[in-house]
């Protein structure tokens, strides 16, 4: 968890005498049964000083190089006394008006439960936020959720917020408001109550669809082969197959591009102006999606050369339904990744150049102005990244290669790393389980972003060609050495799998093969990033989905698979739609009245709903191929609940949720979510 500065001898002294010495206060302490209404915090209003003068049950906390003081203030906004934190100076790291972490102190909580969280403050700076850590019966004290920003006020003014469900095995819970910049804050009077709702009727008259959902493949085919998929922020789906790996295609320069209407199943052909087949492709802040790269040429018949890679690079646009040529990227990119970062500008890495080998540039979009970076403005490290690298935004604005990739084997090394695009640094990850063969492996940021967990699924080697694995790896980046550990095996071993964030927090996977473009396993199933297991059996699509096969998240929580490449050069053009248990389980809950679209960062909104809300989130749409959307993520969006009314509190750090438009998801106590309601975040 987060460091803590050390405590002496004389105050651990000072707190034992004063437990004692408010032996009634301690009775009357969290550890008795949790009950709803009640305070179950210790001196919630600090008026207990211990025999350093420190209010009982609270800690001078935090970590870093800053210059800091804890004091208490005089009066308090009731009774004699406030907690006050002054920091003067900060290079980095916080203090936190923190509880202190004693089982005669810190609340105990019951797994499952959603607790009430309420604090008053004033502050002067607005790098304030409210952090939950919890005691795990495995791993001891573990950081839990920042659950709120706090802008700065001069009179004492109350914020409160509902934490997420506790996580099994979660004992006690410790939180407070932390401080990561220069200012004075003043907390008092905090309190905790139990919010949790009665279990609803999840009663179920759908049979098999209860537990394993449903899938249904449409009655229409795509009119072009489904490459690439973007999910676009007013609902439709944009297919990219440019030549579709077709030769004859290439030749007569037949590049296709479709729009896809799901609400009425028709389509819009788009003129798409080159071969954008396996290009890389990110939905700008606007809403736009940045394509860049594709194929200029297929492989020589005399092996004098392979792939080669564009240069050109386009800008789709969904109001006017057409490509709008930008300036050329620095080299060709067959196979790039592409990442949003926090100032809503895009890394390309990897991919085959114009030669045919392998793309060793960093390649950078400036969105503000618009277009690429020429060779020598943006940082480089001649780094050769694979084809299609898993490159996934940290909450420190670094990238994590997971070693995801397409084509053969990993890089050397680990076959894992962080990549500092400011410092021009690469930094090795260890634990990655055998790397040479996560080829067309699936990582995914966890839900929720927050945590920084990542999980990385299955894989193979299409030069190899073994059987491919039922590996998976998860890694925790919050750590300071981040390293990965073995995940429970998937269900069923299969490369070219397809995992999908769904509004309920967990993760779906479907399809995949077991051989290079052959051999399709026809499996599902469900993995729960908090008990961080995998629940088998869920219903299968019943067209394969192999080589150039996505799926993914539709606005009305159902999930929509597309393309199947064997090897024998054919394409199925059938569409899947799965229908998840949770939309079995009965009313949806609705928004009522408008949502605001625009979204600052560590603003509140309220939202106005007809029944008791379990969750809240943000997940951002699909850009996804060859088994690979690193912008794929779903945002918590912590809670304050008064009666139908649901305040609604995005975080302050744009590198957990880059800007861009995002599906807004409610959940109810019955675990069905709402319809999406689009919100633009930045």
């Amino acid at each position: 968890m987060t460091p803590r500065p050390w405590i002496s001898r004389r105050d651990r002294r000072g707190i034992a005498q004063a437990l004692v010495l408010t032996l009634l206060l301690v009775l009357l302490s969290p550890v008795r049964p949790a009950s709803a209404s009640v305070n179950l915090l210790v001196n919630a209003g600090f008026e207990t000083l211990d025999s350093t003068g420190f209010p009982l049950c609270w800690e001078r906390s935090g970590w870093g190089d800053n210059t800091y003081t804890f004091d208490v203030d005089h009066p308090g906004r009731t009774g004699a006394n406030a907690m006050r934190i002054t920091v003067s100076a900060t290079g980095g790291g916080d203090r936190k008006a923190m509880m202190l972490e004693n089982p005669s102190c810190a609340p105990n909580v019951t797994p499952g439960h959603q607790y009430d969280l309420s604090a008053w403050y004033t502050s002067t700076t607005p790098n304030t936020v409210v952090t939950a850590f919890r005691r795990d019966v495995a791993q001891g004290w573990v950081y839990w959720t920042d659950l709120v920003s706090l802008a700065p006020v001069t009179a004492w003014t109350e914020v409160s917020v509902r934490t997420p469900p506790v996580p099994p095995g979660t004992e006690q819970v410790v939180w407070g408001v932390t401080v990561y910049g220069t200012g004075v804050l003043r907390t008092d009077d905090y309190a905790m109550v139990d919010a949790t709702q009665p279990t609803p009727d999840l009663s179920c008259s759908a049979g098999e669809a209860c537990a394993k959902g449903a899938w249904k493949v449409m009655p229409f085919e795509a009119p072009v082969r489904g490459i690439h998929a973007v999910v676009l922020h007013d609902g439709d789906v944009l297919l990219v197959a440019g030549s579709g790996n077709s030769e004859e295609t290439f030749e007569a320069g037949a590049f296709t591009t479709a729009i896809y209407h799901p609400r009425t199943g028709t389509f819009t052909d788009v003129p798409t102006p080159a071969d954008l087949f396996c290009a890389g492709h990110v939905q700008l802040p606007d809403g736009r999606v940045l394509i860049m790269g594709g194929n200029k040429d297929y492989p020589a018949a005399d092996l004098s050369h392979g792939y080669k890679g564009l240069r050109d690079s386009y800008v789709f646009d969904p109001a006017t339904m057409s490509y709008e040529r930008v300036n050329d990227m620095s080299g060709g990119s067959w196979y790039p990744s592409a990442t949003i970062m926090g100032n809503g500008d895009v890394i390309a890495l990897g991919g085959l150049g114009e030669d045919s080998s392998g793309t060793v540039a960093t390649q950078y979009f400036d969105y503000s102005e618009e277009r690429w970076l020429g060779i020598g403005e943006a940082n480089q490290t001649w780094s050769f990244w694979g084809l299609y690298p898993s490159m996934i935004l940290m909450r420190d604005g670094r990238l994590f290669y997971s070693g995801s990739h397409v084509f053969g084997n990993g890089l050397p090394g680990t076959g894992s790393s962080i990549y500092d695009y400011q410092a021009g640094t690469i930094t090795p990850v260890p634990g990655l389980q055998n790397k040479d063969e996560r080829d067309q492996s699936m990582s995914v940021l966890l839900p929720p972003a927050q945590d920084q967990r990542v999980l990385t699924l299955g894989g193979g080697n299409i030069d190899t060609n073994p059987d491919a694995n039922a590996l998976t790896d998860i890694i925790d980046l919050r750590q300071p050495s981040p390293a990965h550990t073995p995940g429970p095996p998937l269900p069923a071993a299969k490369m070219y799998v397809s995992a999908v964030l769904l509004p309920d927090g967990r993760v779906f996977e479907t399809g995949g093969a077991l051989h290079n473009r052959a051999d399709p396993v026809f499996e599902a199933s469900m993995f729960d990033p908090v008990t961080n297991t995998f629940t088998p059996g869920m219903a299968v699509d019943p067209v394969p989905r192999g080589y150039h096969s996505s799926a993914f998240l539709l606005p009305d929580g159902r999930v929509m698979a597309v393309g199947d490449n064997p090897g024998d050069g054919s394409f199925d053009m059938r569409i899947s739609v799965y229908t998840p248990p949770y939309l079995f389980h009965g009313a949806r809950p609705q928004i009522l009245g408008g949502v605001d679209t625009a979204w600052a960062y560590g603003s509140s909104h309220t939202v106005t709903v007809d029944g008791p809300i379990l969750r809240a989130a943000l997940i951002r749409p699909a850009a996804v191929t060859h088994s690979s959307d690193p912008n794929q993520r779903f945002v918590d969006l912590p809670m304050s609940v008064d009666g139908d009314e649901i305040g609604l509190n995005l975080t302050s750090n744009p590198n957990l949720a880059p800007p861009g438009w995002y599906m807004l998801f409610l959940l109810g106590t019955n675990g069905v979510p709402t319809v999406a309601e689009w919100v633009r975040v930045g």
